[in-house]
């Protein structure tokens, strides 16, 4: 059987070499690439299962590297794990909010850094099986597959992390959830983010969805919850 084959994106060629070295004892094969142009390239042309990606990169950064991958049809399958010495909140919500899988501050432990992309590569795997489970409510239609929203005949222009909001409470209409189980839910569990920008993500699409952002509800003092 041909093992997973992980892109590392690092300007620096000894984390490049760590990475190498314990993720091929993992039982993945390892493509680096040291700028954000040769990870995009390499993204496009390699069947990667997973993009280990440092934020500070010369010539493109790593958040508009994933902010162009979560955009393109052809690549925002595959999952983004942001692996950077920028551990401030306001660094990781950025990671996130450009649709970002995971976020791992440096130094890190190698054990760790191969559980959390197995439980990514995992969820993934479990999304992909899902996709074809189309969504219909009334006039609004959900397309997990193709990351797609329509209502009526219009498409609704949804960032990466409003999508996954969405998906998430349609999916299970009735149900009260909080802040914090939709962060898990679309992040994974124990995902270092408060549940503030959960109320943004759903300000946000009320918005975008027009008349259908009626379906999205306040249940206050607990969350929130789609109703058909």
């Amino acid at each position: 059987m041909s093992r997973e084959t992980i892109l590392a994106v690092d300007d620096e060629e000894d984390i490049l070499e760590l990475l190498r070295y314990n993720l091929a004892s993992e039982g993945y094969q390892v493509i680096c690439a040291g700028s954000g142009e040769e990870a995009l390239k390499y993204a496009r042309t390699e069947p990667v299962v997973l993009i280990l990606l440092d934020i500070m990169l010369p010539g493109i950064g790593g958040l508009e590297v994933t902010k162009l991958l979560k955009n393109n049809p052809e690549t925002r399958h595959i999952p983004v794990v942001m692996l950077t010495a920028k551990g401030d909140e306001a660094d990781i919500v950025a990671g996130l909010e450009q649709g970002a899988d995971d976020y791992i501050t440096k130094p890190f432990s190698p054990k760790v850094l191969a559980a959390r992309i197995k439980t990514v590569i995992r969820r993934q795997s479990k999304d992909t099986a899902d996709n074809e489970n189309i969504i219909k409510i009334h006039e609004l239609a959900i397309h997990p597959g193709q990351r797609a929203v329509f209502i009526g005949q219009e498409p609704a222009d949804l960032t990466f992390t409003e999508f996954q909001v969405l998906y998430f409470l349609a999916a299970h209409p009735g149900w009260v959830f909080t802040r914090f189980q939709i962060v898990d839910a679309v992040r994974g569990d124990n995902y270092p983010v408060t549940d503030r920008s959960v109320d943004v993500q759903i300000a946000g699409l009320r918005k975008k969805l027009g008349s259908c952002g009626k379906y999205i509800e306040t249940v206050r003092g607990v969350g929130y919850r789609f109703k058909a």
